[in-house]
């Protein structure tokens, strides 16, 4: 039998020494007892260097106070205690055996911290088994990495699709304010010729008239008393009709229609020039008629809100969509006369700079909160009551603007208005390009 135990302690040594995982025995002081070949292997040290030194000295690399720790609390308690690689990945400063991808450059381990007894019970140290779980940890390891590119991924899709949608909702606003010029353009178009011929009319009819009254006034001058005494119906007639009212009454009815219809074909021409229908290419655009034609067709919206001062500079024409700019400017007038209370004013200014013209649109309006200045460009973004916005105008005006190589900026303070100005340059880059090769290829 003492062979018998003599030869199993004997083949349990190496055994332990064999086995591919590290096996080290320490005392109570950290000191070494036994140390394998894996040990010796990863460590560079054979196992009589290893052997009667603490493990700090062997392995400075270690953390002792929770090394100690982890070795007292299994003394004392006589317990098992285990650390992972996830919570300490390279306890051991030892070299990758197996790397699986360049994210491995050292061993992952487990660590296993048990107590050891001897025949009697008696307790000969703690034990501790270091398991390699390099190939584990690396295919975690890139799992992790394939979940994170996935996940960047999936934030670039539905950032992706979140422009995508901007940019839906932006083409259907253009194609909606497109309709709508295509549809003002044609109404204008068939008042135009009514409103022509009817004009012709009163104009025709005011001569006519002017005519008839001095005919009836040679009649007067030609009847005599004895006349007017043998036809006395006619002077009844006179009476009857006030025929002396009717006459002034009559040439301040022309004068109005008049103008009531010179008001007309100005708002006829002010839709024609809104809508641009006959320019659907860059050209050259004078800002102050768009302005102007702007105002005359939202009036109705703005003149019971506010005053609207002019302020307009000398200014060139510049190259540009000019439907799409009398579109940026009926956005901010817009929103100024929905800002202002009442009294409010509304101060548009035009000028030169840097090479290119400004237009303002000031109000002095209730202003926009510091903490979303920065977000009112930002499509669907509105301050406004559920179904009193769209929260699009700011935003198509902003890519308007952006598409004309300009600028749109907003200087606010609450409680004392908005100062909207649009920056654009006289002549646009690309369209210059592009006029310049043609005419080299020609």
């Amino acid at each position: 039998m003492t062979d018998n135990k003599a030869i199993s302690r004997e083949t349990l040594e190496s055994m332990l020494k064999a086995i591919n995982m590290g096996v080290l025995l320490v005392d109570h002081d950290c000191k070494v007892l036994f140390s394998n070949h894996f040990m010796s292997i990863n460590s560079g040290r054979s196992a009589e260097e290893l052997v009667g030194r603490t493990l700090f000295e062997v392995f400075p690399e270690l953390p002792e106070v929770w090394t100690r720790q982890k070795i007292n609390s299994v003394v004392t308690l006589q317990n098992f205690a285990f650390t992972s690689w996830q919570q300490r990945p390279h306890l051991f400063n030892f070299e990758s055996t197996r790397p699986i991808s360049g994210l491995v450059g050292h061993m992952y381990q487990n660590c296993t911290f048990f107590p050891v007894q001897d025949a009697d019970g008696g307790s000969l140290g703690v034990g501790l088994a270091i398991s390699d779980t390099t190939d584990t940890a690396a295919r975690q390891l890139e799992l992790t990495h394939l979940n994170e590119l996935l996940e960047e991924e999936k934030s670039a899709q539905a950032l992706l699709i979140a422009r995508l949608e901007e940019a839906q909702a932006q083409l259907l606003q253009s194609e909606k304010m497109a309709a709508i010029g295509q549809l003002a353009a044609g109404v204008a178009h068939e008042i135009n010729n009514p409103i022509g011929f009817v004009c012709s009319n009163v104009n025709s009819l005011r001569r006519y008239l002017v005519d008839l009254f001095a005919l009836l006034d040679a009649y007067e001058q030609a009847s005599d008393e004895k006349h007017a005494q043998a036809h006395p119906e006619l002077a009844a007639m006179r009476d009857k009709a006030d025929y002396d009212f009717m006459r002034q009454d009559i040439d301040e009815l022309i004068v109005e229609s008049v103008e009531g219809l010179d008001r007309v074909t100005r708002i006829v021409k002010d839709l024609r020039e809104f809508s641009h229908v006959d320019s659907y290419e860059w050209q050259l655009a004078d800002l102050h008629k768009g302005l102007d034609s702007t105002l005359n067709v939202i009036w109705n919206e703005i003149k019971f809100k506010a005053q609207v001062i002019k302020r307009y500079g000398d200014i060139e024409p510049i190259e540009c969509m000019g439907s799409q700019i009398n579109q940026v400017f009926l956005n901010l007038l817009i929103n100024a006369s929905h800002a202002v209370g009442v009294d409010g004013e509304i101060i548009i200014n035009s000028g030169r700079e840097d090479g290119g013209v400004f237009v303002e649109v000031v109000d002095n309006g209730h202003g926009i909160p510091l903490d979303i200045q920065n977000r009112i460009f930002e499509p669907f973004f509105t301050t406004k009551p559920v179904g009193m916005g769209s929260g699009l105008g700011l935003s198509l005006s902003y890519s308007i603007i952006v598409k004309h190589h300009g600028r749109l900026t907003v200087e606010s303070e609450p409680g004392r208005g908005s100062c909207f100005r649009a920056w654009l340059p006289l002549r646009q880059p690309q369209v210059q390009a592009h006029a310049t090769s043609a005419v080299e290829g020609c």
